[in-house]
Protein backbone atom coordinates (compact mmCIF):
# COMPACT_ATOMS: atom_id res chain seq x y z
CA UNK A 1 0.00 0.00 0.00
CA UNK A 2 1.16 3.65 -0.90
CA UNK A 3 1.31 6.15 1.99
CA UNK A 4 -0.39 9.37 1.51
CA UNK A 5 1.54 12.32 2.52
CA UNK A 6 0.30 13.70 5.92
CA UNK A 7 -2.22 16.97 4.83
CA UNK A 8 -0.56 19.31 7.69
CA UNK A 9 2.21 19.45 10.22
CA UNK A 10 0.71 19.81 13.73
CA UNK A 11 4.22 20.04 15.27
CA UNK A 12 6.91 22.15 14.29
CA UNK A 13 10.20 22.58 15.81
CA UNK A 14 9.33 25.66 17.59
CA UNK A 15 6.44 24.06 18.95
CA UNK A 16 2.55 23.94 18.17
CA UNK A 17 1.59 24.89 14.75
CA UNK A 18 -1.77 26.55 13.88
CA UNK A 19 -4.31 23.95 12.77
CA UNK A 20 -4.95 24.81 8.82
CA UNK A 21 -8.14 27.09 8.25
CA UNK A 22 -11.45 24.72 8.38
CA UNK A 23 -9.71 21.18 9.69
CA UNK A 24 -11.23 21.20 13.31
CA UNK A 25 -14.37 21.30 11.52
CA UNK A 26 -13.91 19.18 8.64
CA UNK A 27 -12.92 16.33 11.14
CA UNK A 28 -15.59 17.26 13.75
CA UNK A 29 -18.36 16.76 10.60
CA UNK A 30 -16.70 13.28 9.66
CA UNK A 31 -16.99 11.99 13.26
CA UNK A 32 -20.41 13.11 13.47
CA UNK A 33 -21.34 11.35 10.11
CA UNK A 34 -19.47 8.02 11.51
CA UNK A 35 -21.58 8.02 14.54
CA UNK A 36 -24.82 8.82 12.80
CA UNK A 37 -23.67 6.16 9.91
CA UNK A 38 -23.52 3.30 12.47
CA UNK A 39 -25.99 4.02 15.34
CA UNK A 40 -28.44 1.80 14.04
CA UNK A 41 -26.57 -1.26 12.45
CA UNK A 42 -26.69 -4.17 14.25
CA UNK A 43 -23.69 -5.22 16.09
CA UNK A 44 -21.88 -8.52 14.02
CA UNK A 45 -19.63 -10.94 16.01
CA UNK A 46 -16.73 -9.50 17.64
CA UNK A 47 -13.54 -10.35 16.14
CA UNK A 48 -11.04 -12.23 18.24
CA UNK A 49 -8.44 -10.37 20.17
CA UNK A 50 -5.95 -12.69 18.05
CA UNK A 51 -7.48 -11.70 14.90
CA UNK A 52 -4.14 -10.55 13.75
CA UNK A 53 -2.46 -13.95 13.85
CA UNK A 54 -4.27 -15.05 10.63
CA UNK A 55 -2.65 -12.43 8.97
CA UNK A 56 0.91 -12.71 10.09
CA UNK A 57 0.46 -16.46 8.83
CA UNK A 58 -0.26 -15.62 5.70
CA UNK A 59 2.33 -12.87 5.21
CA UNK A 60 5.35 -14.39 6.26
CA UNK A 61 6.86 -16.68 4.13
CA UNK A 62 7.05 -21.01 4.49
CA UNK A 63 10.63 -21.51 5.95
CA UNK A 64 11.28 -17.99 7.11
CA UNK A 65 13.42 -16.98 9.97
CA UNK A 66 10.98 -14.99 12.03
CA UNK A 67 12.14 -12.75 15.04
CA UNK A 68 9.23 -12.11 17.51
CA UNK A 69 9.88 -9.01 19.44
CA UNK A 70 7.65 -9.08 22.78
CA UNK A 71 6.45 -11.97 21.87
CA UNK A 72 4.48 -13.01 24.92
CA UNK A 73 3.93 -16.51 25.80
CA UNK A 74 4.69 -17.71 22.87
CA UNK A 75 1.29 -18.53 21.08
CA UNK A 76 1.79 -16.83 17.70
CA UNK A 77 5.70 -18.31 17.50
CA UNK A 78 4.51 -21.54 18.33
CA UNK A 79 1.77 -21.84 15.34
CA UNK A 80 4.33 -20.24 12.87
CA UNK A 81 6.54 -22.87 14.06
CA UNK A 82 4.19 -25.38 13.53
CA UNK A 83 2.18 -24.14 10.14
CA UNK A 84 4.89 -22.32 8.59
CA UNK A 85 8.09 -24.38 9.42
CA UNK A 86 9.60 -21.44 10.87
CA UNK A 87 12.72 -20.59 12.11
CA UNK A 88 11.65 -18.73 15.08
CA UNK A 89 13.36 -16.63 18.42
CA UNK A 90 11.12 -14.66 20.17
CA UNK A 91 12.13 -11.67 22.25
CA UNK A 92 10.33 -11.10 25.80
CA UNK A 93 11.20 -9.22 29.36
CA UNK A 94 8.02 -10.69 31.34
CA UNK A 95 9.93 -13.76 33.28
CA UNK A 96 6.29 -15.27 33.63
CA UNK A 97 5.15 -15.40 29.73
CA UNK A 98 9.48 -16.61 28.68
CA UNK A 99 8.25 -19.87 31.01
CA UNK A 100 5.36 -20.10 29.38
CA UNK A 101 7.10 -19.65 25.71
CA UNK A 102 9.25 -22.78 27.28
CA UNK A 103 6.49 -24.80 28.14
CA UNK A 104 5.50 -24.12 24.56
CA UNK A 105 9.12 -25.41 23.25
CA UNK A 106 9.59 -21.73 21.94
CA UNK A 107 13.14 -20.15 21.97
CA UNK A 108 12.73 -17.41 23.73
CA UNK A 109 15.39 -15.02 24.83
CA UNK A 110 14.57 -12.90 28.02
CA UNK A 111 15.29 -8.81 27.25
CA UNK A 112 14.65 -5.85 27.77
CA UNK A 113 13.81 -4.20 23.87
CA UNK A 114 14.44 -0.53 25.29
CA UNK A 115 18.17 -1.75 25.92
CA UNK A 116 18.29 -2.20 21.95
CA UNK A 117 19.31 -5.23 19.65
CA UNK A 118 22.86 -4.92 19.46
CA UNK A 119 23.19 -8.63 19.79
CA UNK A 120 21.67 -9.36 16.91
CA UNK A 121 23.43 -8.88 13.52
CA UNK A 122 22.31 -6.81 10.61
CA UNK A 123 19.37 -8.24 8.18
CA UNK A 124 20.00 -11.52 10.19
CA UNK A 125 16.28 -12.83 9.97
CA UNK A 126 13.43 -12.47 7.20
CA UNK A 127 10.62 -11.16 9.20
CA UNK A 128 10.36 -9.03 12.36
CA UNK A 129 7.45 -8.99 14.39
CA UNK A 130 5.91 -6.24 16.81
CA UNK A 131 2.48 -7.50 17.78
CA UNK A 132 0.46 -4.92 19.90
CA UNK A 133 3.70 -3.68 21.84
CA UNK A 134 5.04 -0.53 19.91
CA UNK A 135 2.38 1.49 22.11
CA UNK A 136 3.94 0.23 25.50
CA UNK A 137 7.92 0.84 24.22
CA UNK A 138 9.95 3.39 26.32
CA UNK A 139 11.92 4.16 23.21
CA UNK A 140 9.37 3.23 19.78
CA UNK A 141 11.18 4.90 16.88
CA UNK A 142 14.53 3.28 18.26
CA UNK A 143 12.90 -0.53 18.22
CA UNK A 144 11.03 0.30 14.83
CA UNK A 145 14.97 0.91 13.62
CA UNK A 146 16.58 -2.06 14.85
CA UNK A 147 13.81 -3.91 13.74
CA UNK A 148 14.32 -2.68 10.22
CA UNK A 149 18.24 -3.13 10.64
CA UNK A 150 18.03 -6.65 11.83
CA UNK A 151 15.08 -7.78 9.62
CA UNK A 152 14.17 -7.28 6.23
CA UNK A 153 10.87 -6.81 6.61
CA UNK A 154 8.74 -5.93 9.75
CA UNK A 155 5.05 -6.45 11.05
CA UNK A 156 3.74 -3.99 13.01
CA UNK A 157 0.61 -3.98 15.02
CA UNK A 158 -1.35 -1.82 17.19
CA UNK A 159 -4.16 -0.10 18.65
CA UNK A 160 -5.26 2.81 16.54
CA UNK A 161 -5.88 6.12 19.07
CA UNK A 162 -7.62 8.20 16.61
CA UNK A 163 -10.74 5.85 16.17
CA UNK A 164 -13.44 7.95 16.31
CA UNK A 165 -14.96 5.95 19.56
CA UNK A 166 -11.91 6.65 21.47
CA UNK A 167 -12.12 10.42 20.44
CA UNK A 168 -15.80 10.84 21.19
CA UNK A 169 -15.08 9.31 24.45
CA UNK A 170 -12.56 11.44 25.40
CA UNK A 171 -14.32 14.81 24.28
CA UNK A 172 -17.79 13.79 26.00
CA UNK A 173 -16.23 12.39 29.48
CA UNK A 174 -12.59 14.73 29.51
CA UNK A 175 -11.02 11.06 30.66
CA UNK A 176 -8.68 8.48 28.66
CA UNK A 177 -11.46 6.27 27.09
CA UNK A 178 -11.74 3.04 28.34
CA UNK A 179 -12.86 0.68 25.22
CA UNK A 180 -12.93 -2.95 24.51
CA UNK A 181 -9.84 -2.74 22.50
CA UNK A 182 -8.47 -0.21 25.17
CA UNK A 183 -10.05 -1.59 28.34
CA UNK A 184 -7.80 -0.59 30.58
CA UNK A 185 -7.86 2.47 33.06
CA UNK A 186 -4.88 5.29 32.32
CA UNK A 187 -3.04 3.57 35.82
CA UNK A 188 -3.76 0.53 34.53
CA UNK A 189 -2.83 0.62 30.97
CA UNK A 190 0.50 -0.72 29.64
CA UNK A 191 0.16 1.77 27.05
CA UNK A 192 2.65 4.66 27.19
CA UNK A 193 3.13 6.53 23.85
CA UNK A 194 -0.27 6.39 21.67
CA UNK A 195 -0.21 6.43 18.14
CA UNK A 196 -2.76 6.66 15.37
CA UNK A 197 -2.68 5.19 11.46
CA UNK A 198 -1.55 8.76 10.34
CA UNK A 199 1.37 8.90 12.89
CA UNK A 200 2.72 5.43 11.41
CA UNK A 201 2.41 6.71 8.19
CA UNK A 202 4.33 9.64 8.86
CA UNK A 203 7.49 7.47 10.40
CA UNK A 204 7.64 4.99 7.62
CA UNK A 205 7.43 8.36 5.31
CA UNK A 206 10.21 10.41 7.15
CA UNK A 207 12.56 6.99 7.46
CA UNK A 208 12.51 5.72 3.84
CA UNK A 209 9.95 3.01 4.33
CA UNK A 210 7.76 1.67 2.36
CA UNK A 211 4.35 0.40 3.54
CA UNK A 212 4.09 -3.16 1.72
CA UNK A 213 0.47 -4.53 2.53
CA UNK A 214 -2.07 -3.12 5.43
CA UNK A 215 -4.84 -4.24 7.54
CA UNK A 216 -7.76 -2.58 9.35
CA UNK A 217 -9.54 -4.03 12.46
CA UNK A 218 -13.49 -2.02 11.01
CA UNK A 219 -16.37 -2.38 12.60
CA UNK A 220 -15.11 -5.96 14.36
CA UNK A 221 -13.92 -7.47 11.29
CA UNK A 222 -10.49 -7.54 9.83
CA UNK A 223 -9.95 -5.78 6.21
CA UNK A 224 -7.15 -4.09 3.90
CA UNK A 225 -5.85 -1.14 4.63
CA UNK A 226 -7.74 1.92 3.36
CA UNK A 227 -6.19 5.53 2.72
CA UNK A 228 -9.26 7.00 4.75
CA UNK A 229 -9.41 4.47 7.81
CA UNK A 230 -7.87 7.10 10.28
CA UNK A 231 -10.67 7.59 11.85
CA UNK A 232 -12.38 4.08 11.47
CA UNK A 233 -9.76 1.33 12.18
CA UNK A 234 -9.75 0.01 15.76
CA UNK A 235 -6.59 -1.66 15.10
CA UNK A 236 -3.98 -1.70 12.45
CA UNK A 237 -1.35 -4.19 10.71
CA UNK A 238 1.20 -2.79 8.54
CA UNK A 239 4.28 -5.08 6.67
CA UNK A 240 6.92 -2.62 6.09
CA UNK A 241 10.72 -2.47 4.84
CA UNK A 242 12.95 0.12 4.00
CA UNK A 243 13.01 1.73 0.72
Amino acid sequence: MSQPRADHDLVSDRGLARLPDGLFEQRAAAIVTLMKARANRPSGEQASSRWQEEIISREIPMGASVLDLGCGDGFLLERLIRERNVRGQGVEIDPDQVFSCVDRGVPVIQADLGAGLRWCPDKAFDVVVLEETLQTLQHPREVLDEMLRVGKRGIVSFPNFAHYRVIVDLAARSRMPVTERLPYYWYESANIHLLTLRDLLDWAESSGVNIVSGYALVDGAPRELRADDDLVAEEVLVVVERK
